[in-house]
């Protein structure tokens, strides 16, 4: 066979002059497998004409010991180009390459001068700083950015593949599979959580760091981790400064994939190639050994190569029509994620790749779920129309792999599609109507008891129909995506200086309040009308019916200063600050302990929607809330449970106090407090076990609640 063949006479010859022993290998499975002492290889082209394989001895060879070239007469089944190669095996760099026509006015831009990513890879090599000026596919600095193809190399400035091996050992460990009503997911950023010198740990920043910190997390009490991607993408710098520290502006949160199946090397200790999947496996299994799930905020909406004017990394080059969602003018890319272009979801090969990647993270890396970004772009059809069967969210509802496994979407797009409580039956979604109208009932706003209830009682308006239910509703207040919960009671407005955009990022429907004063204080009356209201946000959102989310550090009110949008913020405004966990310890234990409440108390976790004998509504008189009042502001929330156990929960986001008339028990039961934000610590919430009694004589009595407090009351 032909190997070693030539490309153009730009690129640099192979170091190596022997040729590999190799067979025409098959097409399936795509990707890299070993196989009888060697490796095959096998990625999908439909329209490139040439295709090689580069194998790499350093990351950054500026050429390859080894240059394969794959013939359509031996080594294509279709569309899938594949070879295997005798002796290569775990630890090996390699590499493609793909020509065909650079015609981006009919949606091509192959170039055979661009080492592309395998888009099947396992791991990756990291680079600091990927070049993504070396890796554009056309000329800059001609006159027609989209008509001149480059023809600098760029091999020496790319990431390399990593041959990765698959079994370690494991894999007879079973997921977790925590029922929806008993989990509590607490979201965070793997570098974030440890990067700061106050979280004490030994490997800071990594899997291994935040691995460190699993006790923390079991004694807080949640049950699953979701965390923010961990796909590898290019921490690279932005075009900005930060107008404050004049230091580079770089990529943070990583919503941005250069590859589908490979977790950052970035985030990994272990410095070996392929590192990173090893130490992301023993991550995922001591969290499991703690009885934590793992869950991953996935982005298969779009990738990291951008608009027309992007980077060609991976699947640009290896077949840009098949990959992306274009325009009528081909050279232009639709854009329904706000980044560039969107991946072309409803192609079959790329649900394939998509469905791949996903049981790949299942079945070798053991996680126990995922989190969609701008999942209703997956059910967009090649035109950008909105599908009303989506066929790949059909196929990921129904694979057998996936049946198990936990599936939220977040069930928007930057294109205006809005499909909360409207998304696939199958799936989970993060409730944004529970945020919004949780934020507006005790930032006082008028009107808003009806819908605070609804959200509060597992948002029946949205879930209700026969396929769904309560744990359709991820209930969150804050996310990564905003204000965290301490910067939503004390900002007005967002302070996005910093992103260097002018302040123009970010939302500006944040639903907040400062109080009195934009940012820190040291007002007391300041700061203890925002310590209740941080308690009012945690105890509505942990009692609430369906699936609570706590952004990871609200429980010591995090900050990020007022910035609500900290996607490029790698220091101490998009880090965790551990020394606040010691400031604000009190709001910890009130946290800690409102969850072990809800573990603890059954009616909190009722299966199903509230019936009306399961739940009623009261407003301070006992009788029905004033619906249809728009300056009501106080509620309870009437659970009599079973065996027994017996709930009320009453909230007021009035200016006054209100004083509640409460239900009468049967039996010479009696009311007794188990939680009130009023209350200074540590009566503002008792262990289990403890709480104090109201009424000793079981008669009807009444409950005096603060203006802007909460209160749980449980029946003795």
């Amino acid at each position: 066979m032909n190997t070693d063949s030539p490309l153009p006479s730009s690129l640099a010859p192979p170091q190596a002059d022997t040729p590999l022993p190799t067979e025409s290998g098959l097409p399936l499975p795509l990707g890299v497998h070993a196989r009888e002492g060697g490796t095959n290889f096998a990625v999908v082209s439909r329209h490139a004409t040439r295709v090689w394989i580069e194998l790499y001895d350093e990351v950054e060879a500026m050429a390859p010991t080894h240059r394969v070239e794959l013939l359509p007469e031996r080594h294509r089944t279709g569309d899938i180009w594949h070879i295997w190669i005798k002796g290569v095996g775990p630890g090996q760099l390699y590499g493609y390459r793909a020509d065909g026509p650079y015609a981006p006015h009919e949606g091509h831009r192959f170039n055979p001068h661009r080492l592309l990513i395998d888009p099947y890879a396992l791991a990756i090599t990291h680079l600091d700083d990927w070049d993504f000026e070396a890796a554009l596919g056309y000329d800059p600095e001609a006159s027609e950015q989209n008509l001149s193809r480059s023809t600098t190399d760029n091999a020496q400035q790319a990431p390399k593949c990593v041959v990765t091996e698959r079994r370690t050992g494991w894999e007879d460990t079973q997921s977790l599979q925590h029922p929806w009503r008993d989990t509590i997911i607490y979201e965070l950023h793997v570098r974030g959580f440890t990067a700061h010198e106050s979280a004490d740990v030994e490997s800071p920043g990594t899997f291994r760091g935040l691995t460190e910190k699993i006790p923390y997390l079991t004694d807080l009490g949640v049950t699953a981790v979701e965390l923010m991607p961990v796909q590898e993408f290019n921490e690279h710098e932005l075009n900005r400064i930060n107008p404050h520290t004049g230091e580079p502006l770089r990529n943070y949160w990583g919503y941005n994939p250069a590859a589908f199946m490979a977790p950052n090397g970035f985030y990994a200790h272990d410095d070996h190639r392929g590192g990173q999947v090893r130490e992301f496996k023993e991550m995922v299994k001591a969290f499991h050994e703690a009885g934590i799930e793992v869950i991953l905020d996935v982005v298969f909406n779009h990738t990291a190569e951008g608009n027309e004017r992007g980077p060609t990394i991976s699947w640009r080059g290896l077949d840009n029509q098949l990959y992306y969602l274009l325009e009528d003018d081909p050279r232009v890319y639709k854009d329904y994620t706000g980044t560039g272009n969107t991946v072309k979801a409803d192609h079959p090969v790329v649900r394939d790749l998509i469905l791949d990647a996903l049981r790949y993270w299942v079945v070798e890396m053991h996680v126990d779920g995922f989190r969609f970004d701008l999942a209703s772009v997956l059910g967009r059809d090649e035109e950008g129309r909105l599908l009303a069967d989506p066929p790949l969210l059909d196929r990921i509802a129904n694979d057998p792999v996936l049946r198990d496994v936990k599936m939220i979407a977040e069930a928007w797009d930057a294109a205006g599609a809005y499909q909360v409580g409207a998304f696939h039956n199958r799936w989970s979604e993060w409730n944004g109507r529970f945020r919004d109208d949780v934020r507006r009932f005790w930032r006082g706003d008028a009107g808003m008891l009806g819908d605070f209830a609804s959200r509060l009682a597992g948002s029946s308006d949205l879930y209700g129909n026969a396929e769904k239910g309560p744990d359709s509703s991820v209930n969150y207040v804050t996310s990564h995506d905003g204000f965290t919960l301490n910067d939503l009671v004390s900002y007005e407005r967002k302070h996005n200086e910093a992103n260097g955009e002018l302040n123009r990022d970010g939302t500006d429907a944040n639903y907040s309040r400062n109080y009195g004063v934009e940012g820190p204080t040291e007002d007391p009356e300041i700061e203890a009308v925002r310590t209740r209201q941080v308690k009012n946000f945690l105890l509505t959102l942990l009692l609430s019916h369906g699936v609570p989310m706590l952004l990871g550090g609200d429980e010591f009110r995090r900050t990020q200063f007022g910035n609500n949008n900290a996607y490029c913020q790698d220091n101490e405004i998009g880090w965790w600050l551990w020394d606040r966990r010691e400031t604000h310890d009190e709001m910890h234990r009130f946290t800690r302990e409102l969850i072990a409440a809800r573990k603890a108390y059954a009616p909190l976790r009722h299966a199903g929607f509230y019936t009306d004998e399961a739940l009623r509504w009261i407003g301070p008189d006992g009788q029905p809330p004033a619906w249809d009042d728009p300056e009501a502001r106080a509620i309870g929330c009437y659970l009599p449970g079973q065996e027994g156990l017996t709930v009320l929960l009453l909230f007021n986001a009035g200016a006054e106090a209100a004083s509640f008339e409460l239900p009468l028990l049967p039996g010479g039961r009696t009311w007794a407090r188990k939680a009130d934000t009023s209350r200074p610590p540590p009566d503002d919430i008792h262990p289990l076990g403890e709480d104090s009694p109201l009424d000793p004589s079981g008669q009807k009595g009444h409950y005096a609640i603060a203006s802007r407090s909460s209160a749980l009351l449980v029946a003795r």
